[in-house]
Parts: structure tokens; sequence; C-alpha cells
């Protein structure tokens, strides 16, 4: 590079040092109003901010041609890396150093020993090898269930995490009982983090359909018959929960109650017949009978039956053996949905009245919180059910007093897509008069308080949901302190809280959002990468948690990434090839959050053994040239 262009080069950098500075003391008041352990992370994000708001790309091109920097990995400490260039081309045209040592060397290091502290407070420890840590979803048998827990302890599990959308109080405190047990007899401490939902938007209830229900069998597919069709016959007198069926392979079983007596004179091999409910006569045959199903001396019988057909049976459908008969109850009703297809209209309403599939005309259904419905305009997005589902709103009418927004889908499956009751609905164009906190989650950020020791907060959208978050957590900690006295509450005061990124206006407000979350010394910020796929489309994953983690490490604020990581080896057992690549990234976090599967335990496992080999290649978004022993001899 000549002179000429080293010297326009040392202006254009000198320039946006300045605007750096400027943008510092334009927010100089929401920087002191952090934490003080938060006060360095703070500047650097307001200078990561304005750097990211210009385009550099011309400058990184002539500041890589020089070998000064690339610009690729400034999060840690924009200033510092922006002066180190500076002091390169300095020396280049043979002029003095603008910037001493103390002011660029160490700067990096300082930066990551800060978002390290953080991290830790946060998060716990990890081992030398990695930076990372696993964060696992409980399932309900945790309640109930050591041995699991042991299993994911003993796995490599670092943090337990409960999703306060389900179960309550009583079994959240046994999963945690359990936690903790396991991991003082493996002589490790894992940290309990709770889930509150936020308001959730779902489409409201739908008129229930006739009661039938079906056996099925499973067949090959040339047809034959690998799994019979099973019905299992109860007592009517039963109320409540039923006895399960024994386990078995194939389509799952179908549960009946029929009269006592006619079941009282059931024996194996015995042959029940009846019409189903589309006409064809069907017979199944006595397979097994239980004497005791509760197993506790009561004396309650069940049969298990097998058939070669499939069969629909209806409450009014009537059982014979030997001449003898029965009438079926105990079916209920049938699950109504909503089928959509591209070109549609939909109108979703205030109305809470269930939607009737069977109503002629455009399909109408609710909405659990109609405050939002009364916030969408014309012309906003509308997505439903993980974005399977989505449509824009093309007019907004009154009828009977409730408010109607007329919907057109544009985008269904090919042959249409089933909306049913209770499925969750996005709004990524709407701003939602809601609060980020609901009663329930106040509710339960006092049990988190108490118990726990970080809440994972949904429904950020801006700084002053942080901020009614923080205000909310100190009437908790100060009426805790009242109850249990001041070192209880000190320690709700210092809960661990992580922001939960999963929402447009969250993403698009996050540099505000980290700075008013700075006010609390305990923070992290989760990618919640599921609801954010559905706002803002998939394609944009390809870059929007980058974003989320870069801007994160600027602040020097502990990232979790969340969502579907390794979700295929959880379920099946199994992983796919494009879900180890996206957890290898993943672990550039400092926490990677699992969710439930059957394959669970093997999972962590496996996410454990890549986090210690990618910990000695990867920091953040920085390669660590660690000796590649595969390549010895490889020349």
């Amino acid at each position: 590079m000549d002179t000429q262009k080293l010297q326009e080069t040392l202006g254009e950098l000198d320039r946006l040092i300045e605007e750096i500075r400027e943008a510092e003391n334009e927010h100089r008041e929401a920087i002191d109003r952090v934490e003080e352990t938060h006060r360095a992370g703070a500047r650097n994000l307001v200078h990561y901010t304005a750097l990211r708001n210009r385009d550099i790309r011309r400058l990184q091109m002539r500041l890589s041609d020089v070998g000064a920097t690339r610009l690729t990995t400034t999060e840690p400490n924009v200033l510092a890396r922006l002066q180190g260039a500076r002091n390169v081309l300095s020396t280049y045209l043979g002029q003095e150093l603008k910037y001493g040592n103390d002011e660029v060397s160490g700067a990096f290091t300082r930066a990551d020993d800060i978002l390290e502290t953080h991290a830790d407070r946060l998060l716990g420890e990890t081992t030398e090898d990695t930076h990372s840590r696993i964060m696992v979803t409980l399932p309900t048998e945790a309640a109930h269930d050591l041995d699991l827990v042991r299993g994911f302890v003993d796995a490599g599990m670092d943090l337990a995490r409960i999703n306060c959308a389900h179960d309550g109080p009583e079994a959240w405190g046994c999963m945690i009982d359990n936690v903790h047990r396991a991991a003082a007899e493996s002589d490790v401490t894992i940290r309990i983090a709770m889930d509150l939902a936020g308001p959730k938007l779902r489409t409201g209830a739908i008129a229930p359909g006739p009661e039938i229900a079906r056996a099925r069998v499973k067949r090959t597919e040339i047809g034959e018959v690998i799994h019979p069709a099973k019905i299992w016959l109860l007592p009517n007198t039963l109320e409540g929960e039923l006895p399960a069926p024994p386990p078995a392979e194939g389509r799952p079983t179908l549960t009946v109650k029929v009269d006592p007596d006619w079941l009282g004179g059931l024996a194996p091999g015995g042959v029940l017949s009846f019409h189903d409910t589309r006409g064809p006569r069907r017979e199944f045959t006595v397979e097994t009978i239980n004497e005791d199903v509760f197993g506790d001396g009561s004396g309650v019988r069940a049969v298990r039956a097998l058939g070669e057909q499939n069969a629909y049976v209806s409450n009014t459908t009537l059982i014979e053996h030997e001449w003898t008969r029965t009438r079926v109850s105990g079916i209920e009703p049938s699950e109504q949905r909503l089928r959509l297809h591209t070109g549609d209209t939909l109108v979703l309403t205030t109305d809470p009245s269930p939607a009737d599939p069977s109503r002629p005309g455009t399909p109408t259904i609710g909405c659990t919180l109609p405050e939002a419905v009364l916030a969408i305009e014309e012309g906003h997005s509308v997505l439903f059910d993980d974005g399977s589902i989505a449509a824009r709103a093309i007019d907004t009418q009154e009828v009977d007093g409730h408010t109607q927004v007329t919907l057109h889908i544009t985008r269904a499956a090919p042959g249409g897509t089933n909306l049913a009751a209770y499925k969750g609905i996005n709004l990524p164009d709407t701003e939602l008069p809601l609060p980020s906190l609901t009663e329930e989650d106040v509710e339960a950020l006092g049990f988190v308080a108490r118990h726990a020791d970080i809440a994972n907060v949904s429904f950020i959208r801006d700084a002053g949901d942080v901020e009614f978050l923080l205000e909310t957590l100190e009437t908790i900690a100060r009426e805790i302190g009242e109850e249990s006295g001041p070192e209880a509450g000190e320690r709700a005061r210092n809960l661990g809280v992580v922001l939960k990124i999963e929402t447009v206006p969250g993403y698009e407000n996050l540099a505000t959002v980290l700075l008013a979350g700075m006010r609390h010394a305990n923070l992290g910020v989760m990618v919640a990468r599921g609801d954010l796929a559905v706002e803002l489309g998939f394609q944009r994953m390809a870059e929007v948690p980058r974003f989320i983690m870069n801007m994160a490490e600027a602040g020097h604020v502990p990232t979790i990434m969340a969502t579907q990581i390794l979700e295929s080896l959880a379920k099946s057992g199994l992983p796919t090839r494009a879900e180890i690549t996206d957890a290898a990234y993943a672990l550039r976090a400092e926490c990677v959050m699992l969710n439930k599967g059957p394959h669970i335990t093997d999972t962590i496992r496996i996410l454990n053994d890549m986090s210690a080999k990618l910990g000695a290649s990867q920091r953040k978004n920085r390669i660590q040239l660690r000796r590649i022993e595969s390549w010895e001899n490889a020349l």
C-alpha cells in the first residue's frame, strides 16, 4: 500500500475512533447506571454498537493488507483493537506511536477474564479444557427418578433447567432436591435454572369432534399385518386416572370402558365382535386378563384384546361376546382442526367462543390473549404453530362487540396444514401491549428466588421489560428478607438473571436491553433460536445468533445457546451431520442448552466430549491454533 493510501487509512481510522468515543459520551448516563462489574463491558458494548452501525468493509481490507488487523475479532475490546491498528499504520509511516502500551497491550486478556468471571458467577466454573457448560432440561420424571438425574450428572450436566410452564412447585422442589443429591454424591456443583414462560399467545379453543377413536394395526409396505390392533377394556365404574395398558409394539392401544359384569365373563381366547362406526363387522380376540390391574388387592379386572383389522369405535358401539352385549363408554371427543391452504382466508377474533370447523364460510378462531388481536394492524405478519402457517392481516372489523382481524394465508404445506387449538401465535410486526411477566410468572419468580440459582426470563422486548423484571425481583427479595432474614433476601437479590432473546424487538433492541440488564450484577443472555427462527425467518438463523453472541461478548455478558441442539440425537439416538456442526458452533457460547429426549443422557455425554475437544481449538469466535496431531506425518 502506498504512502497516500496509508495516510487515508490512518485518517479514516482516526475518525472511527473519534466517533466511538463520541458514542461513549452520548451514552454516559446509561453506562454510569450499570453495576461496577459491568462498567467496562458497558463502555465496550457502546463502542461495538457504534462500530457495527457503520459499513467498514473497505477499511477492513486495507488494514488486513498491511497486517494490522482484520477487525473480525474486535468484540472483547473494540477501542484497543482500533488503537493497535492505528499504531501499526504509524509504524509504516515512520510516525511516533499515538497510543501507549497501557492502552493496547493486554486488553483482550482483561476482557476475557471479565467475561469468564461473569460466566463463573452465573453458570458455575468449568473444567480447564473447555469454556462452555451444558444445561439440560429436566423431564417430569426427574421429580421422582433419582437414577435418571444421576445419569445426567455422570454424563456431564453442569446446569439443570426446569420449565415453569410445566408441572408445579411440588414437582419443581422434588427435581431440585434430586439434582442437589446427585450432585453431592458426585462431589460437583450443579446450578438450577428455571424458565419463566412470559405471556404466551395461542390459538383459542376448537369445538370438540365426535366421540370416536380407532384401534389400528401396523402393516408392512405390502400390507401384511406385523402388529395387531389393540383394545384395553376396563370397567365403566372407574373414575379419574385410568390404569395404562401393558406396553406393546405397534400403534397405540385404544382404551374403552364396558360393563364390569360383562367384562367378568371374558376368558383368554374369547371372541369379541362389533360393527365399527363405518359399518364393517370386526372381531377381536381376548389375549390377556389382569385380575388386579391396580395391584392393590382391589380386584379390578382389565382385559386386552387383539384384532387383525383397523376398527373405529364410538360411545354407541355395542360389543358382543357369546350373545351378550355391552355398550362402550369412556371415549373422549376427538380433537378437531382447521385445515388451511395457501390463499385461504382466516379470521382471528377476540371472541373466546370455540371455533367450529363444520360451520360454512370463512373459518374463525380465537386467541388466548385478546389484547394481541387488538394490536394487529393491516399488513402485519401473523404466524401460527412455529411458523408452519404464515398469514398477513388484510382487514379489521368490529362484529357483535368483538374485534375480528381477517388474515390471508401466505404459507401452508402444499396439501394444506392443520391448525389445532392452543397452538402458538407469533406477531413479529406487532407491538404488543402486554407485560413481560404475567401474574403466574411473578409467582413463579418468587419460587425461583427462594430455591434456584437462575431465572431464564422470556418475552424480553426492550429496556422497559428488563427494568420491570429487576424491580419485581427487588420487591420479591425484600419480601424474602422480611420473611427469612437478610441473608435469604440478599441471595434472592443476587439471583442470576438470563434474558431470553426470542422476539424481533428483543433482537433489534439488544444493545439497550443489555445496558438495562447490566444494572444487575449476575446477568446472562439466552439465544432462543426457536421463536427467533419463526419471527425472523429460518434463513436469518445463519447470522442472527452470531450477532447476538458477538454483542453479548462485547458487553462481557455470558451467552447460552438454545433450541434444537443435537435434537435428533436426543430423540432417536443418532445425530445428523448438520447438527454436529451446529453443536460445534453452539459451543462457542458459555453454555449450551439441551432439550428433553429418550436419548438425552447419551447426548450430554457426546456434547461433553465435543466441548473438551473444541475447548483447545476455539475461544468464542477466535480460532486457537493448537497442534493438530492428526497431521503429524502428513508431509
